[in-house]
């Protein structure tokens, strides 16, 4: 019964567009793989910087392997913490300028540690909490907040407007949570952490911001989005993730010791995780040791976002502002993403296809990322088949349903 209820729903899936496969990827080098015997360029990747494949993080994790072994072999607060971990935790604080950070294993695993975190220290206090959502967050974000079964609200993205009428309209005695991206992991496009900040100080909340996408990209030192508008003092709680930029896997929660302490104690998701293998930890000092003498790597990956935003404009493509190295393509029906999909594929070009409800529906697309790894050689092949598609799909100027909730987030 069981297999042919799953049957059903997955060729469903398939009619629709929508079912994914899974397919071996064999890494060449930080921007090219194999795919079926046939070499790519990997435009569909994290590694903004090049660094999964630095030899300074490489020597980093040989070496932690060879004296600490492999895995961690236990949950942190057992046994599983060792002295690579605190390093880790003390670089990453200071490279962010918080008190102190918590590891975990995904920065999905960190999402979830923070927002239970601050509903289970509210909830032990016998006070009331509320978390406000830009519609636009990623999914372990509204995922998180869901499983705590404390109230939530959905505000449009960077919807400054609605946001403050929700803080004005809160009841006092609840505290007010609200949950955003630095820079969004599908469009690439910024928060609005100034006019946050601005409201923030008319009606006081706090403020959790996820830089996954922005950290190692931003800021001196690539310390995150908020650092490079100085307005790092107006983000109560920063999330970062160690498996983008900084070229591993992982995540970490940065803030007051107070505040990180609390989640070591009430955070379900770090209580019950075993740590990530002390290689990882000391792979992610050696990333922002590179990030700190390396400074060309942020400089370029960000023209590169220009030059390629500032191409595709000039061929037809509406996109959003900024310099961020995701870079949508939008192309409206999922079979229409699919097929610019194969297509670029079949010029040697990796850019996946990207389908609800990772995006609304009517807004699929292709997700484009930049390394500084890519040669201009590389960036022209892609600007130049991109443009051909531009002039092929009429799709391609069309926006995605400004009403339709964004990664299932639909309560408003």
């Amino acid at each position: 019964m069981l297999d042919q209820l799953l049957s059903t729903q997955l060729d469903r899936l398939g009619l629709l567009n929508l079912r994914r496969q899974r397919r071996p990827v064999v890494a060449i080098d930080a921007t090219h793989v194999e795919i079926d015997g046939q070499r790519l360029v990997n435009f569909a990747g994290n590694d903004y910087l090049g660094l999964t494949h630095h030899p300074a993080i490489l020597r980093a994790v040989v070496d932690a392997t060879t004296t600490h072994g492999f895995g961690s072999g236990a949950a942190p607060l057992v046994s599983g913490y060792t002295d690579l971990h605190a390093a880790a935790e003390t670089t990453l604080a200071d490279w962010k300028g918080t008190e102190d950070a918590v590891l975990f294993s995904s920065g999905f695993q960190a999402n979830l540690a923070a927002v239970g975190a601050m509903a289970a220290v509210v909830h032990s206090a016998g006070k009331a909490v509320r978390f406000l959502l830009d519609k636009w967050v990623h999914a372990s974000l509204i995922d998180a907040v869901r499983a705590t079964g404390q109230p939530y609200r959905v505000f449009p993205h960077n919807g400054i407007s609605k946001l403050r009428r929700l803080l004005r309209e809160a009841d006092p005695g609840e505290l007010q949570v609200v949950v955003t991206e630095s820079i969004f992991s599908m469009d690439g496009d910024a928060a609005n952490l100034p006019a946050l900040a601005d409201l923030k100080r008319e009606h006081p909340f706090i403020l959790m911001l996820d830089e996954a996408h922005a950290a190692g990209v931003y800021g001196p030192d690539g310390a995150g989005y908020a650092a490079e508008l100085g307005l790092r003092t107006s983000v109560d709680i920063s999330i970062v993730t160690l498996s983008k930029a900084l070229g591993g896997i992982g995540g970490a929660i940065c803030g007051s010791k107070h505040w990180c302490e609390a989640v070591i104690n009430f955070g379900r998701a770090y209580l019950f995780s075993t740590s990530l293998p002390p290689a990882v930890a000391a792979a992610a000092v050696a990333a922002i040791g590179v990030l700190r003498n390396e400074p060309w790597r942020q400089a370029r990956v960000r023209a590169l976002a220009i030059r390629v935003r500032g191409e595709l404009s000039a061929a037809g493509w509406r996109l959003p502002a900024g310099d961020s190295p995701i870079i949508p393509i939008p192309l409206g029906s999922e079979e229409a993403a699919l097929i610019a999909s194969v297509s670029l594929q079949k010029q040697g070009l990796l850019a996946v296809a990207i389908r609800p409800p990772t995006v609304p529906r009517g807004g699929s697309r292709l997700r484009v990322t930049l390394s500084c790894e890519h040669t201009d050689g590389e960036i022209n092949r892609l600007i130049q088949g991109l443009a051909t598609q531009s002039r092929s799909t009429p799709e391609c100027k069309s926006d995605p349903d400004p009403d339709e909730p964004h990664r299932d987030a639909s309560r408003s």
